[in-house]
């Protein structure tokens, strides 16, 4: 676009439909600074792999009661169209984000102005208790107003359909014509307040009691009693539910992280509120030392990703990646569905297509069904709609996001926390660890070892990058990784997989919807998947090497072992 029609596009800000203020702002955009009003203006912000996220503040490309209201005018029409004999039920969440509470207010009042009837939280809860809510409240759809572990600029608006999973095809690609055929004149934000039902306690304890009862596996009250837990919100939403759950699962020896119990959008105490950032869980790992705790639990803002840190070898606190926790979690919810002798050959666990290779591998040991789609929990939800015949058991994500059962549809770190617990005491219960339990998995079963790697690429430029970037590696296709012949590469751009461990390569088409990822896979297992984030302004490279552990005292020799050859595939792809 250019600089003319991004003015052009700004200018039409200055006017009705929109207020005063907003005119204001904008005016100061154009007459003061350019490079913010080309970012503010130069596209229209988009659905991603976690709903839509940006920046807050005026613009197309921004989030702000208008972008948000176009949006909830565009599924509010949608709605109407498909249900149209029927009366519609939305329900609205919001998280400790800045401006979250009065952009959830605008939702309300844009579906009431609607005719849509409207329950709406009376102050802020975590995601997996809006995806628990769609269901429980018979709701045709659900929002919640969340930008994750993004930074504090930013904010976002999460869709949520009757089965509790965020939009799918077709519903999402429908749903964004209806959106973007729309004007921002034809906004309708003149709220019926009768229609606008604010909720509180109900589904509080419904989710609550159903968080224990999925995650909770005869643990003895003595080992919890046991079980030293320390836990932080990072400022976030999980603070007014996993102390709760907690509880009323039998865990009373829980230290909270006081300095960030109290929810602010500002995350004053961290430099970003990611439980995957080890520096985001360094308050929590200083109270543990204290406390001599067993396991350090830290939650992302929404409170759908969780961090883990437990004691190594030597008795000291290391964090665990996604790939790790998700492993052990796997494991001990297949074993305890083996001794409750629920196996009965109709089962499965789920997982993505960057994430470590062993969930499958455990899956199929216990004699269960292994399901892999693309990035975003949008998709194993979608697993569990498409296979009603099927009983879900649990699944996640390389991106510390965790699923038990399928009463919440979305990654749930409320649930996923409780079950971390219960690992954790029968484990030492049992003489031995969480971090052992890995060890031992990994020794059964091959030692893989993953990394990411993420290039913040910020803006139009750093946009313009990315795409070149991907342009990049599939016009000049990698042959070798770190000396082991590439025999396998899947362009999900395509749907193409191309396998070339025989002599003429062989074509296959992949059975999943478009993605822009490309995953090379070696003759050796090692595994580099690229693909931009759906939901940062950033493109992702992920790593997956394996060896074999021969005895838990060995882990760290063979870990600094796959690391460097991870190092050595880094500078070879200059990563690193």
């Amino acid at each position: 676009m250019s600089y003319y029609d991004i003015k052009s596009r700004a200018e039409s800000w200055t006017k009705a439909p929109f207020d005063a203020n907003t005119q204001q702002k904008v005016q100061d955009l154009l007459q003061n600074n350019p490079d913010e009003l080309k970012e503010s203006f130069y596209k229209d912000l988009e659905f991603g792999t976690g709903g839509m996220r940006g920046i807050m503040g005026p613009g197309t490309n921004r989030i702000n009661e208008y972008t948000l209201g176009k949006n909830t005018q565009g599924l509010s029409n949608y709605l109407k169209k498909q249900f149209e004999e029927e009366d519609i039920k939305v329900v609205i969440a919001f998280d400790c984000r800045n401006n979250s509470k009065e952009l959830a207010q605008t939702v309300a009042d844009v579906f009431s102005a609607n005719g849509i009837q409207v329950y709406l939280f009376s102050d802020l809860r975590p995601t997996p208790e809006l995806s628990f809510a769609v269901k429980y409240l018979d709701c045709h759809t659900g929002i919640v107003l969340t930008a994750s572990h993004n930074p504090p600029e930013y904010n976002g608006y999460k869709v949520y359909w009757q089965d509790g999973g965020q939009l799918v095809p077709p519903q999402d690609k429908e749903i964004v014509e209806e959106i973007n055929g729309l004007d921002y004149t034809e906004i309708n934000f003149n709220a019926d307040y009768t229609l606008i039902h604010k909720i509180d306690t109900e589904v509080d304890e419904a989710f609550a009691k159903a968080s224990v009862e999925n995650g909770s596996f005869n643990t003895p009250d003595s080992a919890k009693e046991n079980l030293k837990i320390v836990f932080t919100s990072l400022h976030g939403t999980s603070i007014t539910m996993i102390p709760k759950v907690l509880e009323k699962a039998g865990y009373k020896n829980v230290e909270i992280v006081k300095e960030q119990e109290e929810p602010n959008g500002n995350f004053p105490t961290v430099e970003s509120p990611n439980p995957e950032e080890p520096e985001a869980l360094k308050m929590a790992l200083e109270l543990a030392a204290q406390k001599d705790a067993d396991i350090v639990i830290g939650t992302d803002p929404d409170c759908d990703r969780l961090g883990v840190a437990v004691k190594d070898l030597d008795g000291k606190m290391v964090l665990l990646n996604g790939n790790q926790t998700m492993l052990v979690m796997t494991w001990f919810l297949l074993e305890q569905w083996k001794r409750q002798d629920r196996i009965k050959g109709r089962e499965f666990v789920g997982s993505t297509i960057v994430s470590t290779p062993m969930i499958r591998i455990i899956a199929e040991d216990y004699g269960v069904e292994y399901k892999e789609g693309l990035t975003g929990f949008k998709w194993i939800a979608k697993m569990i709609k498409d296979h009603p015949e099927l009983d879900f058991i649990g699944g996640g994500e390389e991106s510390f996001g965790y699923m038990v059962g399928d009463f919440v549809r979305d990654k749930d770190a409320v649930t996923a926390t409780l079950l971390s617990c219960e690992i954790a005491a029968q484990m030492k219960a049992e003489g031995i660890s969480f971090y052992e339990k890995l060890l031992e998995l990994y020794q059964k079963y091959g030692l893989y070892r993953e990394e990411l790697v993420s290039l913040v690429k910020k803006g139009i430029d750093g946009e313009a990058q990315i795409k070149n970037m991907m342009i990049s590696l599939r016009e000049n296709p990698l042959e070798e990784i770190g000396g082991e012949k590439v025999v396998l590469v899947e362009d999900y751009l395509s749907s193409e997989a191309i396998n070339s461990a025989s002599d003429s390569s062989e074509i296959q088409k992949l059975d999943v919807p478009k993605s822009n990822v490309l995953i090379y896979y070696t003759e050796n297992g090692t595994k580099v998947a690229a693909r931009p984030s759906g939901t940062e302004p950033k493109i992702k490279f992920y790593f997956s090497v394996n060896g074999s552990l021969d005895k838990p005292s060995n882990y760290d020799q063979v870990s600094a072992e796959l690391s460097e050859k991870i190092s050595e595939i880094k500078s070879e792809l200059k990563l690193a």
